[in-house]
């Protein structure tokens, strides 16, 4: 035997990786395939799949409005939250990026929302927050301004509220803004100093350019994530995507198809959709990149 692996010392690494390739195939490959197979057929779980073709798609843009509110809403969501949040995660990391005593406390407390902020009991917590006798219409008592308003129930706010813990959720992009500027050479601050460039100047010429490669992958990381943004909403919106579906994000939707509708097909089509618009928007921020991220080489 010891003789066999000797010579054949590539079927060891093959025994190694075996788990691996096994546990993709059952529940990464497998699912998909399915879940492929699903959006052509109408599947409630509990009868045998009935192929329909693109029946599921066409009714998801023909017979079904609360697809396109869903799109809408999530879109707003993605494009309002993903840029805040990177905002404020690059000047909290230019902030934290000194070395002052006490600096990596202050690094683990802003980090922490991002372990814990998309958990069930942060939902609650901000739903009790924004609710008519919440923390917010307290707070702005104690400045003189009454209010009974439910921010989470209004229509105008609530979606707001969502975007809010989004962006409250920034210390892991922070924490890869921080990495990327520890690795801007000080050389290019100190000869910028010497031809009399002030902070402004050395931000837009030297900080941004040298972290845009940072900034491009934040922004995908982030798109990918807020498109798939569930909990919050789902745990705010007692499930159900309210007021009037101003918080019915496309994941949400998607659940209640699947899983209170019981029609799997039409909810794997959804899914489908869904794969196809987040491909289409990375692949434009990749085709854009070329003309606002800077590679030294």
């Amino acid at each position: 035997m010891k003789s066999f692996l000797k010579e054949n010392d590539h079927v060891v690494g093959y025994i190694f990786i075996l788990p691996f390739i096994v546990g993709f195939l059952i529940f990464t490959v497998y699912p998909i395939l399915s879940s492929l197979y699903f959006s052509f057929t109408d599947y409630d779980l509990l009868s045998t799949p009935r192929w329909v073709g693109f029946a599921n798609y066409q009714k998801m843009f023909t017979e079904d409005d609360k697809i396109i509110q869903s799109l809408k809403v999530t879109l707003l969501y993605v494009f309002t939250s993903v840029p805040a949040r990177l905002i404020i995660a690059l000047l909290v990391a230019m902030l934290l990026n000194v070395a002052a005593r006490g600096v990596a406390v202050y690094r683990a407390i802003y980090y922490l929302p991002s372990l814990i902020g998309g958990s069930v009991a942060v939902s609650i917590m901000w739903r009790q927050i924004f609710g008519d006798k919440g923390l917010l219409n307290a707070l702005l008592a104690i400045i003189g301004i009454h209010t009974d308003i439910s921010w989470i129930g209004y229509p105008a706010t609530a979606l707001s509220t969502l975007i809010l813990l989004s962006v409250w959720q920034f210390g892991s992009s922070m924490l890869i803004f921080l990495a990327g500027l520890k690795n801007i050479p000080a050389s290019y601050y100190e000869a910028a100093s010497v031809d009399g460039a002030g902070p402004i100047r050395k931000f837009f010429n030297i900080t941004l350019p040298m972290l845009s490669p940072i900034i491009l992958f934040n922004l995908i990381l982030q798109t990918i994530s807020g498109f798939l943004t569930f909990t919050p909403a789902y745990i705010i919106s007692n499930g159900e995507g309210g007021p009037l579906g101003h918080t019915l994000l496309y994941s949400l939707y998607l659940f209640h198809r699947a899983f209170v509708f019981f029609e799997m097909g039409y909810a794997s089509a959804m899914a489908w959709v869904m794969l196809l618009i987040i491909g289409v928007i990375t692949l434009i921020i990749f085709k854009t990149s070329k003309y606002w991220v800077h590679y030294e080489n």
